[in-house]
């Protein structure tokens, strides 16, 4: 029997996903210009970026960035743990782990990485990882590369948590979870994910990706919010590249967490560096996201104006209060569609379908940005009220 083609294979997937309208495409990004975006000759007002505080443009963080390049050049030139890792690494490192309330900080290339190589640090085989079902798909492939079992509860489902880490008692177990879901956008429930891992003898770990900068004390995230601190919570990951606007992520918890990372975590002792401008920029972010409160006040007016607008047309909100406010539309044609008509009259917001959502919640994903103001919130709304169901309940799209 003859050996099975891999490229054949893979084409024939990328067919098939190309038939079900589950096919991703690549657009090209010409220009930006706060929440414009200039794409195939047409500028369009964005609702699908992760810039939460609009900070990716501020001129400081740019300055920052200018200044290091001129001193230092673009790239580190080599990992962390050769020469790659620079004075602007080691203040950002600093300021990540002061402003999140714990004794160290590592900083990682990009989020994925940063999961992969913290659990692949901490499990061995025989271990269990426990992960809500609608965690980033990073944590899910982080626990299977490490070698441990991985365990789903239903989503933000405690006792089904608590029965998952009850059927392997004698296994070390970590409990990861996001502090918010990034297609949900909803809140994990931590405090309680925090007392069943004391109960239990088990370490959880939180990825901030999407709260840090945008809740809790001066920004300080999700577990700042509900008073979480490093021995609630001992593994916190949170990014750089949303509310903040740069570029890579981090680890912050205890000092021995973080030395044992910067001797076994593949992804970080493996990999080049970030690039010292971008570590300056990124902490030019951090100075801003915490003194500049008026950011957040502003973001939370126009989500509960978006909000109150979305219900009073009847749309299908689903229920968050953070930045992500998905419209639950269905099925993916439903979705490419309903973005497509956006897309028509000027708006860009992403159409999410499976496998990144489950199948039947195709949805558009809505994420709004201290960048937006009230009327471009409001005419968002006007081009979304010909999704509001109709009598029978269905979307006219």
């Amino acid at each position: 029997m003859p050996r099975p083609s891999l490229l054949a294979r893979l084409a024939q997937s990328t067919h098939e996903r190309a038939q079900s309208s589950l096919l991703r495409r690549l657009r090209t990004i010409e220009h930006a210009e706060g929440p414009w975006l200039e794409s195939g000759g047409r500028r369009l007002l964005g609702f699908c970026g992760n810039d939460y505080l609009g900070l990716a443009q501020h001129p400081l963080v740019i300055a920052a960035f200018k200044r290091t390049a001129d001193d230092e050049g673009v790239g580190s030139t080599a990992a962390h743990l050769i020469c790659g890792h620079r004075a602007e690494h080691a203040a950002l490192e600093e300021a990540l782990a002061d402003w999140t309330g714990r004794e160290r900080a590592a900083l990682f290339s990009t989020g994925y990485l940063a999961n992969l190589g913290v659990m692949q640090a901490l499990l061995r085989a025989g271990d269990m990882c426990v992960q809500d079902k609608l965690n980033h798909a990073c944590l899910l492939d982080g626990a299977a590369l490490a070698g441990a079992q991985l365990k789903r509860y239903p989503h933000n489902d405690v006792d089904g948590a608590a029965r998952q880490l009850a059927s392997r008692a004698e296994a070390g177990a970590l409990l990861a979870t996001d502090g918010i879901f990034s297609m949900d956008g909803d809140l994990a429930p931590l405090r309680e994910l925090a007392r069943l891992c004391e109960q239990e003898d088990a370490t959880l770990m939180v990825d901030d990706a999407h709260g840090l900068g945008v809740l809790g004390d001066n920004g300080a995230g999700t577990l700042s919010m509900l008073d979480l601190g490093q021995r609630d919570v001992p593994v916190l990951m949170a990014t750089l590249g949303k509310a903040l606007g740069c570029h890579g992520a981090f680890v912050a918890g205890s000092a021995n967490l973080v030395e044992g990372l910067l001797q076994s975590a593949r992804t970080y002792v493996y990999t080049t560096a970030m690039p010292p401008a971008v570590a300056a920029a990124a902490l030019a972010a951090v100075r801003i996201a915490r003194a500049e409160s008026w950011r957040r006040e502003k973001l939370a007016a126009l989500i509960r104006r978006f909000r109150d607008g979305a219900q009073q047309l009847g749309l299908p909100l689903m229920p968050s209060d953070t930045a992500i406010q998905p419209l639950l539309l269905g099925e993916a044609t439903t979705a490419m569609a309903a973005a497509g008509a956006l897309e028509a009259v000027g708006f860009l917001v992403g159409a999410i379908r499976p496998p990144t959502v489950p199948a039947g919640k195709a949805r558009l994903r809505i994420t709004l940005s201290a960048a937006h103001e009230e009327e471009h919130v409001d005419q968002l709304l006007e081009a979304l009220s010909g999704l509001a169901p109709d009598e029978a309940g269905s979307p006219p799209l």
